[in-house]
């Protein structure tokens, strides 16, 4: 059976003592960029990347939109396939076709435009894609947030299924925002809301064995919630303390049992779980620091992933782990991210990643995110920044840049991962 591509390239450097490099201006961008397709990042780089969109796809507009979030996967559960999906959101008052699926061939290394979603005139064919995600699991399955409804969209098929309504729960009048599903699709998580006033009310999860619902009201300034990989394990971001900023409650969902973070000794800001376990920004202590929460440990005592020696450039300010797995230790899994900065700092215009063993500051540089943030592509300053995703493999990161001009486009490069296990 034919094989993709060896990962290439990429480099280990120490986050501590790394120097930084100069951002990529927009001439070096375009002179290696194609219209589409795969391409060779220049050195010291060396990675493997794919532009998926182009200014075509958008007739010539800014149309891309941002891809969502760390925790909110563009891509299909590919593993036994030579293929793999991508949505993306075109913004159909701008040119583009709404959310549209896009293939790309993992041996080969073409990408094709499958095409929209959704047919003109449809609800679906207006909205950015934000909040959508494809299933950890099931290969055709993306998550579609229809305002009080969760719902599985075949992309393949166009067959829909509703996994749950939160009116018939909690009443007329409500909505949820920010779902969230265990990798096994069987445990969902979402904000409730107040339609009249867009009020925050609580958390809210969804058990599909048992068709059940499950509710934790608010207990102070609310942020947002999210159910781990395993369906278990519950983290509710909000100020209970009444001090500094959002605290972290941990609930295990099998017991019952409640413990609070609070943000003073290192609740996680910007963060993503895996299985029983959460990849936490902590601003409180080392400068960009990344920590390790495991909810099984006694105590609550995380322990540093990545952190470097410079205060004034976030490097990565968002980080993705939804290559999460049940099955490997701890210590050789790795989470990626990335961020864009006018500012030159270590890592702070690169796609790194880094093990989450703990004990080591080694750090794989990827690829640079060619994003720059004066420029007027992409929007405002949150939907330039490129809050990429891993696919469930790890082997893929998805991002949106601006490549430094007054458009966006969709990026994956391949994640080098033997490097951090060498």
């Amino acid at each position: 059976m034919p094989q993709p591509p060896a990962e290439i390239g990429g480099f280990i450097e120490n986050s501590v003592t790394a120097t930084a490099r100069s951002r990529l201006a927009q001439s070096d961008i375009q002179a290696f960029l194609p219209s589409r397709g795969a391409f060779t990042f220049p050195a010291p780089y060396g990675t493997r990347g794919v532009r998926i969109t182009n200014e075509g796809d958008c007739g010539g507009q800014d149309c891309v939109a941002s891809v969502g979030y760390s925790y909110w996967r563009n891509t299909n559960n590919h593993v036994h396939d030579d293929t793999m999906l991508i949505f993306l959101g075109l913004n159909n008052q701008r040119g583009g076709t709404g959310p549209t699926l896009f293939e790309y061939n993992k041996i080969t290394e073409e990408i094709r435009k499958v095409g929209p979603l959704f047919p003109e005139g449809t609800s679906f064919r207006n909205m950015s894609g934000e909040q959508w995600y494809f299933s950890a699991m099931l290969p055709n399955a993306l998550y579609v947030r229809d305002n009080s409804k969760l719902v599985r969209f075949d992309v393949i098929t166009k067959t829909t299924e509703t996994v749950f309504d939160v009116t018939t729960e909690f009443g007329s009048g409500h909505y949820m925002w920010q779902p969230h599903s265990s990798n096994d699709d069987r445990v969902h998580s979402a904000t409730l809301r107040r339609s009249s006033d867009y009020a925050d009310l609580g958390c809210m999860v969804y058990f599909e064995d048992s068709r059940s619902f499950r509710f934790f009201p608010k207990q102070g300034s609310y942020d947002e919630c999210q159910i781990d990989r395993s369906g278990r394990w519950l983290v509710i971001k909000e100020n209970v303390s009444g001090r500094n900023s959002s605290d972290n409650r941990i609930i295990d969902l099998a017991s019952g049992s409640e413990r609070v973070l609070f943000d003073e000794d290192g609740a996680g800001g910007h963060s993503d779980m895996g299985y029983g376990v959460m990849v936490a920004a902590d601003n409180w202590s080392k400068p960009n620091a990344w920590r390790i929460w495991d909810f099984n440990h006694p105590t609550l005592d995380g322990s540093y992933v990545y952190f470097n020696d410079h205060w004034q450039a976030p490097a990565p300010n968002h980080v993705s782990f939804a290559n999460a797995r049940e099955d490997t230790p701890l210590s050789d899994q790795y989470a990626c991210g990335s961020v864009a900065s006018s500012k030159t700092a270590v890592h702070a215009n690169e796609v790194i990643c880094f093990l989450l063993g703990g004990g080591s500051n080694d750090t794989l540089v990827v690829a640079p995110v060619m994003t720059d943030m004066g420029a007027s592509g992409g929007g405002d300053s949150y939907s330039k920044m490129p809050k990429g995703n891993l696919d469930v493999t790890g082997q893929y990161y998805i991002w949106t840049t601006n490549m430094g001009g007054n458009r966006q486009d969709a990026f994956l490069v391949r994640v080098p991962a033997q490097q951090l296990r060498r």
